[in-house]
């Protein structure tokens, strides 16, 4: 039954969401070159054995500033988990946290070369890049692109683009300067982490992403990764997918993962998703996933999303199960 009232209660705010579309409408943009940004979720999981919980998920404030200079600057501010249900426990605040996501400064040489500087997302495959609730097709995200690598850097990094047979090149090359000082709960402790990123868009966008980098629990064992991703539509239909394999500086398979995901249109802005993922890693074992849902992006910054996802063991970073989320970028 308690399950039932927090599913209601979820349909309630994406109605609301519905009704009053006018917020994710409006932008924060000064006279001086400031932009504040966000993005927010909620969003109920069934499990399998009958247990319900639910969550506002994260509050996520993006401040960047871009003037006449050749200087940018980009931060973003996320309230995670401000407010949590659990089927038996009732409503908690206790797992809420302030996560500083991004804190950057980026200074533009030309469109071939540009320094950045700070906290930033690991250029690693596609997911991690784009990995905001608003901007994926489902409420869970696949194993593989959170638990193999360092989702954050504070360090440097050079990055720029140009064209190569009427393609578009991207690269990027970075490297870890500080050690993160701050880790959830769930959390994979990496440094020493350095590496490159390259990526060819045509009509059909490939990347490539080589790092090197020491998992600080357990042995410290120091690492090497190889990534490959691709993105491609066609016809409405939208394939994607990333692979990793990691390996033991000394020798030896040092775990691996990816998935496959397909999106089709299903008319009215409505559409269905398919994906199968792997995932192994020494410390933790192996886990397979597959996932059927359907996801209606009635507005560009706004999304509904359904799924049920299936396969192994049930972990509290990958669940299982019948997922429903409401995503808004405003």
């Amino acid at each position: 039954m308690r399950a039932l009232q927090l599913f209601l209660a979820f349909s309630v705010v994406a109605s609301i969401a519905l009704c009053k579309p006018a917020l994710a409408e409006q932008t924060s943009d000064s006279a001086d070159g400031f932009k504040l940004r966000g993005y927010s979720s909620a969003g109920v999981d069934l499990h399998p054995g009958g247990k319900a919980d639910g969550s506002l998920n994260e509050v996520s404030l993006m401040l960047s500033w871009e003037g006449e200079s050749r200087f940018r600057f980009f931060s973003e501010l996320e309230l995670q988990h401000p407010l949590v249900w659990k089927s038996g426990e009732g409503f908690s605040k206790q797992n809420s946290y302030i996560d500083l996501q991004r804190l950057y400064l980026d200074y533009n040489l030309s469109d071939k070369l540009n320094i950045r500087a700070g906290h930033f997302l690991t250029p690693a495959g596609r997911w991690n890049l784009i990995h905001a609730a608003p901007l994926v097709w489902t409420s869970t995200r696949p194993l593989a692109t959170s638990r193999l690598f360092p989702l954050f850097l504070n360090g440097a990094m050079f990055y720029g683009a140009t064209t190569v047979n009427d393609e578009a090149f991207e690269y990027s090359m970075f490297a870890e300067t500080l050690k993160d000082q701050d880790h959830d709960e769930y959390e994979i402790e990496f440094n020493h982490t350095r590496g490159m990123r390259f990526v060819m868009t045509g009509k059909t966008s490939y990347g490539l992403t080589l790092m090197e980098f020491t998992e600080t629990e357990g042995l410290n064992r120091q690492f090497q990764m190889l990534g490959l991703d691709f993105m491609t539509q066609r016809g409405g239909w939208e394939f994607s997918g990333e692979a990793f394999q990691r390996y033991y500086t000394s020798g030896g398979d040092g775990g691996n993962g990816g998935y496959l995901q397909a999106v089709a249109p299903l008319g009215n802005n409505w559409y269905g998703i398919g994906r199968l993922e792997s995932y192994k890693r020494p410390a933790e074992g192996s886990s397979e996933r597959w996932l059927l849902g359907t996801a209606w992006r009635y507005a560009p910054n706004r999304i509904i999303k359904m799924e049920y996802v299936g396969g192994d063991e049930e972990r509290p970073e990958s669940p299982k199960g019948f997922l429903a989320s409401f995503a808004i970028l405003f």
